[in-house]
């Protein structure tokens, strides 16, 4: 059973959510995704629709076999029978009954119009095929549940037909009626209206589904909770169809921390965040930064007035505690930077500049004039931290110093291109060439770098560059464009960012790469020269 029954998290990410542009799930994916949903905790997971397409018919095989559940319950989704065909005889109704779900949800249609144009039946016979389904797989032991498509649609065209709709269902014996905003184009004062009425107007158990497309989907959910409905229906981190489904994460958080409202077990809302991106990096689909609770950004200060009151009180301007979801508080550092953002950021990065007044004013300086010139450190940490190093001891780490590098790219077959570098490089006192190929310069200068300094730090073997970005920046006081390149580097523990800013990509690239391998050595417990 749910953590709770007399409130439902209903969760349709394997369904719906898999609906999204550009995400694409195999089975062995929504395996992993439902195993991440199981351990947040919430109290019903939807698969998808057995029978309908071969991928859920083998997740449905696989699930038998494979998901063992402690949280949550398996459902399996599907539509009524069609028209004028017996229940019993309905085989996409045969394939709900033999899922091996022990929970049902079935669609039907609540809007007088789609079920003139879409089912291209009677009103009555749409009622009758409501009835039916829900009777027949209620009568096999299994929990229906009801969707019901175009709603609030519906309800604006055919109030009466609408609620019948509503009231047919709950007799045959579905446990709740999901009132769905199927377009998602409802506000969520015009929504909470329907839903108390629709409440006043039935016995009927409403959950609420909702889409996104007005950007109210979480809103319109929690106003449909305000006004009584005691199931809710969304996906994790807002994906879905068009602008998305309600963002369950979102409206869990909502709950638990604003309502004080438990609806997942005691303690299971600390996981969200490393669930939400654990599910982000199976679907391939990037968190976004400014996802409300669990974005990397959802607590991230920049403005130097926002770090001076956060070093006296983080809750002067923060709304939670960033642990209440499992996420962090992050100072970025920019030309906005006073110096209670430098502080309070080196205590997070591990540097401790003991309070040094001068110190940190060299710092706060020097930031805002590489700024002004391209740099930009709230995307960098690595080389903030290097940076920071550098003011402190008056020297920057370094375990080799590049004194020339060329690159070369040239068109060798009618579709092949080979790009190499040549580097030369200092290092343990020696200076020497070294030379690689790549797929482009900067992989070329990488290899280069990597081939001729690993004789003397083996541990940039671990070292893989896993991003590179390219900024062009408006050039100032007539000159050329300026180029800002990020990278991302990965020792396989954990990553860092590195910064580097120049009129030219290569050398600009070359200066983060040189960093990202300073401050990767560092992490392996070098000693700089």
């Amino acid at each position: 059973m749910p953590v709770n029954d007399s409130f439902h998290i209903y969760d349709t990410t394997l369904r719906d959510g898999a609906q999204q542009e550009g995400l694409n799930l195999s089975v062995q994916d929504k395996l992993a995704i439902a195993r991440h949903l199981d351990d947040l905790g919430v109290g019903f997971i939807e698969g998808g629709w057995p029978g309908a397409n071969p991928k859920d018919t083998e997740f449905f095989e696989r699930a038998k076999k494979e998901l063992k559940l402690k949280n949550s319950i398996f459902v399996a989704f599907g539509a009524t029978r069609r028209p004028n065909v017996k229940a019993v005889d309905d085989a996409l109704l045969g394939a709900l009954r033999d899922s091996g779900a022990p929970a049902v949800t079935l669609v039907a249609k609540a809007f007088d119009r789609h079920v003139d144009l879409a089912l291209k039946t009677t009103l009555d016979e749409n009622l009758a095929m409501i009835k039916d389904s829900v009777t027949h797989l209620r009568s096999e032991g299994q929990r229906v549940f009801l969707d019901a498509e175009h709603f609030f649609d519906g309800y604006r065209s055919n109030r009466a037909y609408a609620l019948e709709v509503v009231r047919t269902a709950a007799e045959a014996g579905a446990d709740v009626i999901a009132l769905c905003d199927t377009n998602g184009g409802m506000l969520p004062d015009e929504l909470s209206q329907v839903v108390h009425d629709v409440l006043q107007a039935s016995k009927a158990r409403l959950g609420i589904h909702c889409h996104n497309d007005t950007g109210c989907a979480v809103a319109n959910s929690m106003a449909a909770i305000a006004a009584g409905v005691t199931h809710v229906q969304g996906t994790l981190n807002g994906y879905g169809e068009r602008t998305g489904n309600a963002d369950l994460v979102t409206i869990i958080a909502n709950l638990e921390l604003k309502k004080k409202q438990l609806v997942l077990p005691k303690d299971a809302l600390r996981e969200a965040f490393r669930i939400s991106h654990a599910v982000a990096e199976v679907t391939n689909v990037s968190s976004s930064a400014r996802q409300p609770y669990v974005g990397i950004s959802a607590f991230a200060h920049k403005a130097g007035l926002h770090a001076s009151a956060i070093k006296v009180d983080p809750s002067l301007y923060q709304h939670e505690d960033p642990e209440s979801v499992g996420n962090d508080m992050r100072m970025l550092v920019s030309e906005m930077a006073g110096r209670a953002s430098i502080e309070l950021k080196s205590v997070e990065l591990g540097v401790d500049l003991g309070g040094d007044r001068e110190l940190i004013g060299r710092v706060v300086d020097r930031v805002k004039d590489l700024e002004s010139h391209g740099f930009t450190f709230e995307a960098a940490d690595a080389s903030f931290e290097l940076l920071l190093l550098e003011e402190i001891s008056g020297k920057r780490p370094s375990f080799f110093n590049i004194t020339h590098w060329a690159t070369t790219t040239e068109r060798t077959t009618k579709s092949g291109i080979t790009t190499k570098a040549e580097v030369s490089v200092v290092a343990n006192g020696k200076e020497f060439t070294c030379s690689g190929s790549g797929n482009g310069p900067v992989n070329a200068i990488d290899n280069a770098l990597r081939t001729g300094l690993k004789q003397f730090y083996p541990e940039l073997e671990v070292l893989e560059l896993t991003d590179y970005k390219v900024r062009i920046l408006e050039g100032r006081l007539g000159t050329g464009a300026i180029t800002r390149v990020l990278v991302e580097t990965s020792d396989g523990k954990g990553e860092w960012n590195t910064i580097g800013v120049h009129e030219n990509i290569i050398a600009a690239s070359a200066m983060a790469l040189e960093d990202a391998l300073t401050f990767g050595l560092l992490r392996q417990g070098r000693k700089p020269e």
